[in-house]
């Protein structure tokens, strides 16, 4: 397990963990509990929300993820941002669920 980001606040932390899962990699998010002390606390990297991987060997990609979020970009993905559900519905590349079904996006 490696730490890959620390966040300015939960939203983001948690933002980039649902990135990092529409990419196939497994991430949790530390310091949650710790985020509802501030101002109680020392405001440190320590005490900060982050989000580690669960598998060393995703690091690499997720750091690269990572690039892009602070960027502000999205991650390419063939199909130029659309992907059709099995009911038929298109639906944007951000999203993982199907807004008319609420089915998982497919695996590409």
């Amino acid at each position: 397990m490696k730490k890959v980001y620390i966040a300015e606040n939960l939203a983001d932390a948690h933002l980039l963990k649902g990135l990092l899962e529409a990419e196939n990699i497994d991430s949790e998010v530390r310091g949650e509990f710790l985020y509802g002390v501030r101002g109680e606390i020392p405001l440190t990297p320590d005490t900060c929300p982050s989000v580690w991987v669960l598998e060393d060997s995703d690091y690499e990609r997720a750091v690269e993820l990572v690039a892009v979020f602070r960027r502000g970009d999205a991650p390419e993905r063939p199909g130029g941002g659309v992907w059709r559900c099995g009911c038929g519905e298109e639906n944007e590349d951000p999203f993982t669920e199907c807004w008319s079904c609420g089915r998982s996006r497919p695996a590409p």
